[in-house]
């Protein structure tokens, strides 16, 4: 399958009113030296005639060319460039590539951890592309220099812009994240958001960290001049996420009073949270009732499964629900084999099919023995949704069901209840706490890691009052609309 070249290189273009923004925060007079370290066809570079880029795609690189024929271009990788240069200048600009870690991968990536581990930046290895390029870009400043950049909405929640922004607090006296709600991208699923800071000092320093949310954005010859300081204390109150400041400060300080509260527990100090098992062939695996049988494979070897978030019912899988599946000849039956058990020969045929001969292949078949024995199939207490629209939902396994990777499985801790946790699910403190621990993931979704559901609050009783309750509600309304649900 071909792959889109803008993904691979993350080549999404900025929109001119937005490039002419960042320059005028960046540049200051006619003599500043301008670095865009991922260059594209050029339209930051033709903003500024003392400009300098770097682009890795040699055929864009000659459309930067054409536009900026004033400009310095150099073609290659940038951290490979970024760790050789003595080039300092005095401002950085541009969008840097937007490539997740499945792809920033290999020689760039190890290139890219090593350089910013070097200059204090220690990221992890799921680490998309964006966030080391630009600490390696702001490393490129002179003292007092300014950085203005595109950046994913990711800024504010995932894990790797923590050693991002710790950087940033750590060499700049000021930095501001501008959130903007409506698109920058109007094509992309991913909502964009603009960083702007100022003061570049090599050492450590005392930073200004201002956080401004706009409805939209239009061309403006100066960062926005609102927004409301955040201190490193209370950053670290959300474990350096920034999209907890999207709510009023009267509803984060309730939030983190009840977090604070007996009255409350987390999901994952009463249950285990993880992600179900991986078969690698989901099609050759997962058997329709109606082709088992045409198979004749036996019904003992056969587990029903939560295959899809779709299959779940409200609250609860029970035995009418997998009868239900049966009769709608639903691809819901797990091909369990055992790796020490004798395969009856209508089970031997079918792997030695050319099903079989293709499944075998798969990345994840052929890297287990025996390869059709698919490994950690468990039978949960329940299920947690992992990606909706709205609230996820918690269901319970009463059909002894097991579960693909595509919801998440609820394993209780000895003693609790899956009824004392589903009577307490429905809460307004569930539903903004699976805001603020979750994250969007784009198109209106809200996805729920593991290790995020671990951290939603559940009530053991009524924690707040009803003007509380409103706020709540009312809270998790904004962040909704903030991720574009419907």
């Amino acid at each position: 399958m071909s792959v889109d070249p803008r993904k691979a290189f993350g080549q999404f273009y900025t929109p001119d009113f937005v490039a002419r923004s960042l320059v005028s925060w960046a540049v200051q007079t006619p003599h500043d030296r301008m670095l865009d370290p991922s260059c594209g066809d050029g339209r930051f570079l033709r903003l500024h005639r003392r400009s300098v880029g770097v682009e890795q795609d040699p055929q864009v690189h000659s459309q930067a060319r054409a536009q900026a024929p004033w400009a310095l271009i150099h073609e290659g990788d940038f951290f490979s460039w970024a760790r050789e240069t003595e080039e300092r200048f005095d401002s950085v600009v541009g969008n840097p590539p937007f490539i997740r870690y499945q792809r920033f991968s290999g020689e760039t990536r190890r290139t890219a951890l090593d350089l910013c581990r070097s200059l204090g930046a220690d990221f992890s290895a799921l680490t998309s592309s964006w966030a080391p390029f630009l600490v390696a870009a702001a490393a490129l400043l002179k003292p007092e220099g300014r950085m203005a950049f595109v950046v994913p909405a990711e800024i504010g929640h995932a894990p790797y812009a923590r050693p991002l922004l710790d950087y940033l607090m750590d060499h700049f006296r000021f930095v501001q994240i501008i959130a903007v709600k409506n698109k920058l991208f109007p094509d992309l699923s991913e909502d964009a958001w603009l960083l702007y800071a100022s003061g570049y000092a090599e050492a450590s320093t005392k930073c200004e960290l201002r956080f401004t949310e706009t409805e939209s954005f239009q061309f403006s010859p100066l960062p926005p001049a609102t927004g409301q300081t955040v201190s490193r204390s209370e950053l670290e109150l959300w474990r350096g996420r920034l999209r907890p400041f999207l709510l009023p400060q009267a509803l984060r300080k309730l939030y983190q009073r009840i977090a604070a509260s007996s009255e409350t527990i987390r999901l994952g100090n009463v249950a285990q949270i993880g992600i179900g098992y991986v078969t690698g062939a989901n099609d050759f695996f997962h058997l329709r009732p109606s082709t088992a049988q045409q198979l004749g494979i036996p019904r003992r070897l056969l587990q029903p499964t939560v295959r899809a978030g779709r299959l779940l019912p409200r609250r609860a899988v029970t035995h009418d629900t997998v009868s239900n599946w049966i009769d709608q000849d639903e691809q819901s039956l797990l091909l369990r084999l055992d790796r020490s058990m004798k395969i009856p020969r209508s089970v031997l045929r079918y792997l030695d099919s050319a099903e079989g001969l293709r499944a075998r292949e798969a990345y994840k078949c052929r890297n287990r023995n025996p390869w059709y024995s698919v490994p950690n199939v468990t039978i949960p207490d329940g299920f947690l949704s992992y990606m909706s629209s709205r609230k996820p939902s918690l269901v319970a396994n009463l059909a002894s069901c097991a579960c693909t990777n595509s919801v998440h499985a609820i394993q209780l801790r000895t003693g609790e209840e899956f009824g004392r946790l589903q009577r307490n699910w429905s809460s307004d403190l569930v539903a903004l706490s699976s805001e603020l621990e979750g994250h969007p993931l784009g198109g209106g979704v809200l996805k729920l890691e593991p290790r995020e559901a671990a951290r939603i609050l559940v009530p053991l009783q009524p924690v707040a009052t009803s003007a509380e309750n409103r706020m709540m509600r009312d809270g998790v309304d904004r962040l909704r609309a903030w991720r574009h649900c419907a």
